[in-house]
């Protein structure tokens, strides 16, 4: 487990720190457009979200899309997940759910649509991660991979505000050519990765930082958002995510 930044102890305390776990996801969550495109273009039936716990992207899926949907992580608290299902209208059937460690699982199906966000930054081999995801993908199948975009403003705010959080995620892995070249050298097709959002910036457990912190991050945060206007674009130094989409050949 070197490969991991984290551990489960780690995923516990973050998870517990959550407050309002359970939110009634909007049509417009952020990927939809993507996702949705995905879905349609290529008769997604099924789908895995890896690394997922407490299920937003498996609960979107399943309330916008109707995809047959499971939600595979390291840490999974049911009532969490539960109590969300029931804030979007949706029962605990409805989705599957996989508590598992995913160094030592063995994919036992595969699925039309392979997702994770937020996940492969927390491991130092990024290569290594990224070929687990890809076993889970059906032949014709399609790989979605986001991650934060720490070499742009909220790299700077996170490593400068929240260190511990800082560390705990690779910064190497957040390079569009380097995710691009693995999935081309794993076999993949179609392979797209840039980067997503023009601007934003955030905190882990903002409520629990200085008031002076707080003022400066929402200042930094409209300065952006209004320059961002005026100049809308997507760019390494400001987008706040990396997406990374992929095919796997039939």
């Amino acid at each position: 487990m070197a490969n991991l930044l984290t551990d489960r102890a780690f995923w516990v305390n973050y998870w517990e720190s959550k407050k309002g776990l359970a939110v009634q996801l909007p049509p417009d969550y952020v990927f939809h457009g993507q996702l949705t495109d995905i879905v349609h273009q290529n008769q997604v039936q099924t789908a895995i979200e890896l690394g997922g716990f407490p299920g937003y992207y498996a609960v979107f899926l399943k309330k916008y899309l109707k995809l047959d949907v499971t939600l595979l992580d390291y840490f999974v608290h049911p009532p969490v997940v539960n109590e969300l299902l029931e804030k979007n209208g949706l029962q605990a059937q409805d989705i599957h759910i996989i508590e598992t460690d995913l160094f030592s699982y063995q994919p036992e199906k595969q699925y039309d649509l392979v997702l994770s966000c937020g996940l492969i930054e927390h491991f130092n081999d990024t290569a290594d991660i990224i070929n687990r995801h890809i076993a889970f993908v059906k032949p014709g199948g399609t790989l979605f991979i986001t991650l934060p975009n720490f070499k742009a403003v909220n790299g700077w705010f996170q490593k400068n505000f929240d260190k511990e959080n800082y560390d705990k995620h690779n910064i190497d892995s957040m390079n569009p050519a380097l995710l691009k070249s693995i999935c081309e050298t794993a076999g993949l097709q179609e392979v797209k990765a840039g980067y997503f959002g023009r601007f934003s910036v955030w905190l882990e457990n903002e409520s629990q930082k200085s008031a002076g912190v707080r003022l400066f991050k929402k200042a930094v945060w409209l300065t952006g958002k209004i320059l961002t206007r005026l100049v809308p674009v997507e760019s390494k130094s400001l987008s706040p995510y990396i997406v990374v989409q992929a095919k796997k050949p039939l």
